[in-house]
Order: C-alpha cells, then structure tokens, then sequence
C-alpha cells in the first residue's frame, strides 16, 4: 500500500531556490521520485494560499512543477483551524507559526503517513515531532513520521 505523504510548502518552494542550492538539489531528486507515482502526495489549501505570495517567474516554475505529480487536495476548514489551535494551546508552536499547524492538522485529518518540509525551526524538529504525536494519541488520529525531502529519498528506496 502507498504512503499518504503531505508536503509543506516549503518542498514545492525549493523546487526553484537558487539561493539554497542544496536544496533546491535536493527538492528535484525528491520530485523525481514523486513523479514515479510511489507515494500518494497530500496537499492542502494552505499550500496553495502561500504558494500565491509567490512572484513571477517562481510562481509559474513552481505551478509547472505540481502539474507533474498527482496529488489530493484537501481543504483547510474548521476543523482544520480547530486541529492547529490545539497546537497553539498545548505549546507545540507559537501563534505566528499557525500556518506551520495548519499544515501539519491538514495531513493528520488527511490520514497521511508521513510529513516533509525543509522547515527545521517549526515543523521538522524534536519539540515538533513530539507534540504532534501526543495530539495525534491523544485525538485518535494516525501515527505521522515528519522528516525532511533527504530522509524521504534515503528512506523511500527500499520497496513497500
């Protein structure tokens, strides 16, 4: 059975960052990857809201780049908000970071396996990773591994 995987903005942003070239590097062997149809890729609406802020040209590299993959697109609504308040109310993040949250309710509702982002500082980080699996027990969702696009390709190269 395929993963369900949730990809923060911040892989799609990478994906034309010719500032972090490492990443940038990085984010293209992941969407190689994804584009072989191996997992199956989770976005939300909060993506594509923050993907807007984006200017031209990156915007229509990065729009080319998600017609390449099939994804499911799930919404952020209440009960999205509802999920990463708890985030907010338990200490896991700060309310500056509530889009992070977002992010991270949106693949628990998702029932997504895993979860990649480039951000270290909120999303992809021990203080994180922790307070979501407790509001994951907690609230009955699924068990959800964050991880970065490099721990997804060295790990996604064994067979399922």
């Amino acid at each position: 059975m395929k993963k369900r995987v949730y990809l923060d903005t911040s892989v799609i942003s990478h994906l034309y960052a010719p500032d972090r070239p490492d990443w940038m590097a990085e984010s293209l062997q992941l969407w190689n990857l994804l584009e072989t149809g191996k997992y199956n890729i989770v976005l939300s609406q909060v993506n594509f809201d923050e993907l807007e802020r984006c200017a031209e040209p990156k915007l229509s590299i990065l729009t080319d780049f998600l017609q390449r993959i099939e994804y499911t697109r799930v919404e952020s609504d209440s009960s999205t908000v509802a999920l990463a308040s708890q985030f907010i109310d338990f200490g896991v993040l700060k309310e500056k970071s509530f889009d992070d949250c977002r992010h991270i309710a949106a693949a628990l509702l998702a029932a997504c396996d895993i979860i990649v982002s480039w951000n270290f500082h909120h999303v992809v980080n021990p203080d994180t990773m922790i307070g979501t699996g407790v509001i994951a027990a907690t609230g009955g969702y699924k068990d959800i591994v964050i991880c970065s696009p490099t721990s997804l390709i060295n790990g996604g190269s064994e067979d399922e």
